[in-house]
């Protein structure tokens, strides 16, 4: 082969990977090996095998398309790696995306779905909100998404969700380490009892809560800042589902929430003149961001240096006084004799700027104005708080906490 067919053959070679690299789809005959990758149609993710960190082993994922930093935002094989490059991405039977150490082995892991038709009907399509969707090729039909089956990331456009028929819960869960995907111990979730509350949970054990689902999901920060970021915020609570779903104000800004195995909630921003990720949000913040820091029946957050963190609410007071005189604020509180009888003329203290209580045992009356809220709240003898279920509506929402 003389030096020219070496260049045409070079030629040819670098077109034809460029040509794949270009697409979008996969077709139903089509096989996406160690190397290739899908592209989404302006140009804003990716899709293909990566290593992650300093780790040799190699996944299916999806990351931000041009970006200095590569940053994955969804993963296939979190929990079964590929040990080397032999790892390919072809479709199964009737229409179902594989994966495979190499073309002839078994699947490690599967989209698990059919078209319910024939084969070579599906194809797999690369968006640019990030989801990969595997359509009926005639019809169009959406069979499956990666946005139904998140990772550690939440994008815009993409639903989290509780079924209330069925019980299936939409979060996302941290990876285990920066150079490991595979299932890690902090998860962000709906509450599913009670009235539906964000939940950042570490070991399945709630260890951050975050506002009503009604409400934004900013965990506390300017309402002015994060609405430039995010717009277009649906929500759903109805008796089917729980679900939020967030828009961006801006279509060049390109944002992600993602959850830490640090214990954390993050907001990032993508800054192009940097070339770097900012953080535009975190949570939790403070000592007092805690769920239960201070136990039952008290408050968290001093007024002043000379009171401790947690404090007894109104009608309660320390269990162990002369612990509490120790600056020691760890034990119980107990309600003040007399304060607990009901329908005795007795009425309510307000507590400002707290956080709502745990919800599991709440009930939310959405009808009720405040006023009426608090009558239905005194005619209760199990009723002991109540509050305003929307702050955007302000004096029309109820909810009642029972004992």
């Amino acid at each position: 082969m003389n030096t020219r067919a070496v260049s045409l053959y070079s030629l040819f070679l670098f077109l034809l990977l460029h040509l794949i690299n270009s697409l979008d789809t996969l077709g139903p005959n089509d096989t996406m090996k160690d190397g290739n990758v899908l592209i989404s149609r302006q140009r804003k993710f990716a899709l293909g095998f990566f290593s992650p960190g300093y780790s040799s082993l190699h996944y299916v994922g999806i990351w931000y398309y041009g970006l200095l930093e590569q940053t994955l935002v969804w993963a296939a094989n979190r929990e079964i790696p590929v040990n080397d490059t032999s790892g390919v991405l072809p479709f199964y039977h009737y229409g179902s995306l594989v994966i495979r150490e190499n073309i002839v082995s078994f699947p490690i892991w599967s989209t698990n779905v059919s078209s319910m038709t024939s084969e070579n009907s599906t194809t797999a399509q690369l968006l640019d909100s990030g989801n990969l969707v595997l359509n009926h090729y005639l019809t169009k039909v959406v069979i499956w998404q990666s946005f139904h089956y998140p990772t550690d990331t939440f994008l815009p456009y993409m639903k989290l969700q509780l079924d209330k028929r069925t019980g299936l819960n939409r979060f996302v869960t941290s990876w285990k380490s920066e150079d490991d995907p595979a299932l890690g111990s902090c998860s962000f979730r709906f509450e599913p009892t009670g009235y539906p509350l964000f939940f950042l949970y570490k070991d399945r054990a709630p260890y951050w809560q975050g506002g009503p689902t009604i409400e934004r999901l900013d965990g506390g920060v300017h309402k002015k800042a994060y609405d430039f970021v995010f717009s277009n915020i649906t929500t759903v609570n109805n008796a089917m589902e729980v679900s939020i779903m967030c828009g961006v104000g801006n279509a060049s800004v390109i944002v992600r929430i993602v959850v830490h195995e640090s214990r954390s909630v993050k907001h990032f921003t993508w800054h192009d003149e940097e070339q770097q990720w900012s953080e535009f949000a975190y949570y939790p913040k403070e000592q007092c961001d805690y769920y239960s820091k201070c136990g039952p029946n008290k408050n968290c957050g001093a007024n002043n240096a000379d009171q401790l963190d947690c404090t007894c609410l109104p009608g309660f007071e320390p269990k162990s006084p002369g612990n509490w005189y120790l600056r020691d604020g760890s034990g119980r509180c107990k309600r003040r004799q007399g304060a607990s009888l009901c329908r005795s003329g007795e009425g309510f203290v307000k507590v400002k700027q707290l956080k709502w209580p745990d919800t599991s045992t709440a009930h939310v009356d959405m009808s009720l104005s405040m006023k009426e809220c608090e009558q239905a709240c005194l005619r209760d003898c199990n009723c002991t708080a109540y509050s305003s279920a929307n702050k955007s509506m302000r004096e029309h929402g109820c909810l009642k906490c029972s004992v």
